[in-house]
């Protein structure tokens, strides 16, 4: 797993929660609440304080934590209603010292917990599963998400939670001697639901975060009780009904303009000098945004471009997986969680990430996108996916001086469908993805899920998945097998436990899909239990825990790995959280495991060896904050050292500072080889405001000696109108290292970017 999604797990636990509404009411029957319509006019101002609003009945709150079910320490009077054409949420927000108000950024979807936070969580077809999140904070800044999975955090980087998800609406608020208000306008066009017989049934959370108290108040009482997730969970969300809801088909046409200028170093015919080439890129496309039904919606996209896409962080890979990176192109992120197939772990059969880039794991290149389909929705009970994706072929030069095709032209297509059965919380669902080449080359998938929900918080989990490709004769059925079957309690109070079985066949390969290893079959078990501490305690929640994993090799049955995790975790009241774990591993390896090409490698044999494990993080309610993860120990026949460090410091609302610090040392004394290895990462954000932000990422890895730089300059006036200027550079640092001479960077390019919307 990577450093970077535990530390997005743990605040992911910490910043958001979510909303759910039931008039001046705690009681636990968890009736449907009737929302209200507007008859009047209200004025979008920030201030709910109409007359309009005066008629609307407000949601009671109640304690999350520090001690859960405790009435909140601060008055917080939530409505919601709407009209024809939008959904509104009215706050007033108090505090009985306003001085306690803490606003922490400027920035877009801000992630941190320093400042004060207020917003809703909307499962929009009630189906217990996925919702969509609504925030701000005092300085008025936009944060929408969507969440999958009803939340559960199987693994830290397998995350519940699309942050990059946005959609069409509004938010004002306003700072006064009481406090704070917020009112949220959201588009019904913007919400996809479902009418059955002039009524639309939703899930409603609501949630507030007080920094300064480490407080998080909730509508309706979610206990904690399946840990820091609880409160962003689908499934415990109050209905909400709504009578006369009308959809408003959307039409949405955003073209975009690109101009720029690229330059990059490459061999010369004679491999015996470098030489630089220059080119001005000039670039147009569309993307279009159509709801053909209440349910349904299309988006079209010609010559799609992400040139306004972070870099991937810098990662180092010490182990035998292949390394995971996310997705973070707008494209593929909206209503990412349909097309969700999870094998387990980041595997899955759909991984939109092989599309557009080509298949390179440690540097993939961009690929041209002719254009795509996608149409996501609800048909009855069904939640259907389709996607059609178009890519150009890849060329490379040759030291000769010619072209040389890398990747043909390719298709991507995927399907998917899910529905609920036996109960609300469990689903059946099937998937079938291709992946076609103009050249004749061809990667067929289907796979069929179910997850069911048997008795309280104990949940089945089944998953078959088959691939079929051209050059392959499969001489089994279980060649091009995936098959897991896990049983697991989601509670974090009490008992808990999971059981789970893997097979990945010999001539499985998803072609659009991720898998961190292939040929093997696996068991899985865990064995936890949870305490909530009475309300003097100095801690919030811990748990001891008994993990262990044995995979075996598919061509002879024998032992691939055998790990034993035996460890604690724990967080308190104040928001200090981590835990410590205790690993004892067997490993065979029949190749050697290659740490440095040509440098450093792992004999095949049998090893056994102990080490430890720790993450720490300090409260992230302070203006500066850090998170830490090491692993030292014994490593194989050798040892070992990692520590990885992200800093975190909010000086104001205009100005963050971050960084990261990855340290792996590895030695291998019998062998006379070792290995140190830094990367070292530094952010700086910049907001004028919530419209202008300036953000710059600095990264420097000894393994590759180079720094990778990115710039960005953004100006998002409103949703759908974005203007960004960008600079990305990859420079050398160790220019002796090659013959001929390596140049100072090899590639520099500088782009402008202007993508407008038209709502039609």
């Amino acid at each position: 797993m990577t450093f970077r999604y535990i530390i997005t797990a743990a605040m992911l636990g910490l910043t958001l929660r979510g909303l759910n509404c039931q008039p001046d009411s705690s009681s636990s029957d968890n009736q449907p609440v009737i929302i209200s319509k507007f008859t009047q006019p209200v004025t979008f101002d920030g201030i709910p304080d109409e007359e309009a609003w005066n008629a609307v009945i407000p949601f009671k709150m109640t304690m999350h934590s520090p001690v859960f079910g405790k009435e909140p320490t601060e008055k917080t009077d939530v409505r919601m209603a709407y009209d024809d054409k939008f959904l509104y949420v009215g706050a007033m927000i108090y505090y009985e010292d306003p001085g306690m108000i803490r606003s922490a950024s400027y920035k877009r979807d801000y992630q941190g917990v320093g400042g004060d936070w207020f917003g809703i969580f909307l499962d929009t077809y009630n189906d217990k599963e996925n919702a969509v999140i609504f925030g701000t904070s005092p300085d008025g800044f936009r944060y929408d998400a969507s969440i999958k999975n009803d939340a559960v955090l199987s693994y830290p980087d397998q995350m519940p939670l699309n942050t990059d998800w946005n959609t069409f609406w509004d938010v004002l608020t306003k700072q006064n001697s009481n406090g704070w208000s917020a009112e949220f306008r959201i588009p019904l066009s913007s919400l996809r639901f479902q009418e059955i017989n002039g009524e639309v049934k939703m899930g409603l959370t609501v949630e507030r975060w007080i920094p300064s108290k480490n407080e998080i108040d909730l509508y309706p009482a979610i206990p904690p009780n399946w840990g820091q997730t609880s409160p962003l969970k689908p499934s415990q969300a109050q209905e909400v009904i709504f009578r006369g809801l009308k959809h408003d088909k959307p039409l949405y046409i955003a073209p975009y303009l690109l101009a720029g200028f690229e330059s990059c170093y490459d061999y010369n015919n004679a491999e015996t000098a470098y030489y630089q080439s220059n080119k001005p890129v000039v670039e147009a496309g569309l993307d279009i945004k159509h709801g053909i039904s209440s349910n349904l919606v299309m988006d079209l996209t010609a010559n799609t471009d992400f040139a306004q896409v972070e870099a991937d962080d810098q990662q180092f890979n010490l182990t035998r997986f292949s390394l995971y990176f996310p997705e973070k192109r707008l494209f593929f992120l909206e209503r990412a969680n349909v097309f969700d197939f999870s094998l387990g772990g980041n595997n899955n059969l759909f991984y939109s990430r092989r599309i557009g880039l080509s298949d390179d794991e440690e540097d993939p290149v961009p690929v041209r996108i002719y254009g795509g389909l996608r149409i996501t929705g609800r048909l009855k009970k069904w939640d259907v996916g389709f996607l059609d994706m178009q890519t150009a072929p890849l060329w490379g030069k040759k030291p000769e001086g010619f072209k040389e095709k890398i990747l043909t032209s390719e298709n991507f297509g995927a399907l998917r469908f899910r529905r609920q059965v036996i109960n609300e919380n469990s689903y059946i669902g099937a998937m079938m993805t291709s992946r076609l080449g103009t050249n004749g080359t061809y990667n067929l998938a289907y796979g069929l899920d179910g997850i069911i929900r048997v008795f309280r918080d104990d949940y089945l989990d089944i998953k078959w998945a088959q691939t079929f490709e051209n050059d392959i004769n499969n001489n089994s059925f279980k060649e091009p097998l995936r098959f897991s079957a896990g049983w697991e309690r989601r509670s974090t109070q009490g008992i808990g436990y999971d059981l789970g079985y893997s097979w990945s066949g010999l001539h499985f390969n998803p072609g659009i899909g991720f898998e961190m290893m292939d040929d093997y079959a696996s068991i899985r078990a865990g064995l936890r239990y949870g305490w909530l501490p009475d309300e003097n305690a100095k801690l919030y929640r811990h748990s001891p825990e008994l993990r262990i994993m044995y995979r075996t090799y598919i061509d002879d049955g024998s032992l691939m790995t055998y790990s034993n995790f035996a460890g604690w975790t724990f967080q308190t009241k104040s928001q200090w959280q981590g835990d410590l774990f205790l690993v004892y591993n067997i490993e065979k390896l029949k190749d050697s495991l290659e740490i440095i090409e040509d440098e450093i490698y792992i004999p095949p044999g049998r090893y056994e060896y102990i080490n430890f494990m720790g993450n720490l993080i300090t409260p992230m309610s302070k203006p500066f904050f850090l998170m830490a993860r090491t692993e030292i120990g014994q490593y194989f026949d050798g040892k070992r050292f990692s520590l990885q460090l992200q800093p975190t410091w909010n000086i104001s609302r205009h100005f963050e500072l971050g960084g990261t610090y990855n340290f792996d040392y590895i030695d291998f004394p019998k062998r006379d080889e070792r290995m140190i290895n830094h990367i070292v990462g530094l952010k700086a954000l910049y907001m004028l405001n919530t419209k202008f932000s300036v953000n710059a990422f600095l990264q420097y890895n000894t393994a590759v000696n180079e720094i990778i730089t990115n710039f960005r300059f953004r100006y998002n006036p409103k949703e759908g109108n974005d203007f960004y200027l960008v600079f990305n550079e990859g420079r050398n640092t160790n220019l002796t290292r090659q013959v001929p001479n390596l140049p100072v960077y090899f590639s520099r390019a500088i782009m402008v970017k202007y993508t407008y919307t038209f709502n039609i």
